[in-house]
């Protein structure tokens, strides 16, 4: 069998359909890069591996560029991982999957859900992948996502959170920290996950004769629900969670509607401590440490 006029063969007719079948693209081109990946790998059986970089340097030369030895192997692996997981979404184009290819099974499985569940683009993927969110969600949030169960707003805040610091500023106490968050809040929520919008900072509240400030109150459009945030630049302490479910319950109270769901919260502090978590915790409320970032 000639491998190589083969493959080739399938680059060109990838090429034409390129042209002439935009709705069709993502298929296609994942179809193709299917059967090249195939032969490749076939080829490398009988040849040995240096197959790839005589290929690559003759279909360059033919073809034009974006046949390099690493883009042949992304081939052949886009073809070992289908072998798996049979069916692979033609939503997402052949350059998501560049992207993950080299991950293992549920890394990858947990990037490619993500990236079709959340409509994002090559770089917000490539963003996510650089802030290790896979590594910073619970274990039962990427078992949800990779399963696709129902996820709650709680599920999607990573831990460690992530704060941007450009001016490396000193977080002294809780101020300081809520001044850094605001002077980047549209970071700061897609960080959170998605769909969240910004309601107040310190927004005041009156229970009895006496006025409250929540640190940041938001609203999750996706789960149409309000929430509280508290920021705490100690360890986490059993008193903080009372006073979130104060502010929390005063919302459900006398801020949300009868068509919103229940308020959430999520407490930030500077560092957790299991121990007391585990006796003292709310399943409304996300406890998540922050790490600041430059």
């Amino acid at each position: 069998m000639n491998y190589y006029n083969e493959i080739k063969n399938e680059l060109i007719n990838n090429e034409i359909n390129r042209r002439v079948k935009n709705y069709s693209i993502n298929k296609n081109e994942l179809d193709t890069y299917y059967t090249v990946g195939k032969l490749l790998l076939d080829a490398g059986n009988q040849y040995g591996d240096r197959i790839i970089k005589e290929y690559s340097l003759k279909l360059t030369k033919e073809l034009g560029p974006g046949y390099s030895q690493r883009n042949l192997r992304n081939m052949r692996q886009f073809y070992k991982i289908s072998l798996k997981w049979q069916t692979l979404s033609a939503k997402l184009s052949w350059s998501y999957y560049c992207e993950v290819l080299w991950f293992d099974d549920d890394r990858f499985q947990y990037y490619i859900k993500a990236a079709e569940l959340n409509n994002l683009s090559v770089r917000q993927l490539r963003e996510r992948i650089k802030s290790n969110e896979y590594e910073r969600l619970p274990d039962e949030t990427k078992n949800k996502i990779i399963n696709s169960q129902k996820l709650d707003v709680k599920d999607l805040v990573p831990n460690p959170i992530l704060i941007k610091n450009k001016n490396n500023v000193e977080i002294v106490n809780e101020k300081a920290l809520h001044r850094l968050i605001l002077e980047d809040i549209e970071s700061f929520m897609k960080e959170l996950g998605n769909s969240f919008c910004f309601i107040g900072s310190e927004y005041k509240i009156k229970i009895g004769d006496r006025n409250y400030y929540i640190d940041l109150l938001l609203f999750n459009i996706k789960y149409n629900c309000y929430v509280v945030v508290e920021l705490k630049v100690t360890e986490y302490k059993a008193e903080y969670i009372s006073q979130v479910q104060k502010y929390m319950n005063y919302i459900d109270k006398n801020v949300k509607e009868v068509s919103n769901n229940n308020t959430i919260g999520i407490l930030i502090c500077k560092r957790e401590n299991k121990f007391v978590i585990e006796y003292c915790s709310d399943e409304r409320i996300a406890v998540r440490e922050y790490k600041i970032i430059l």
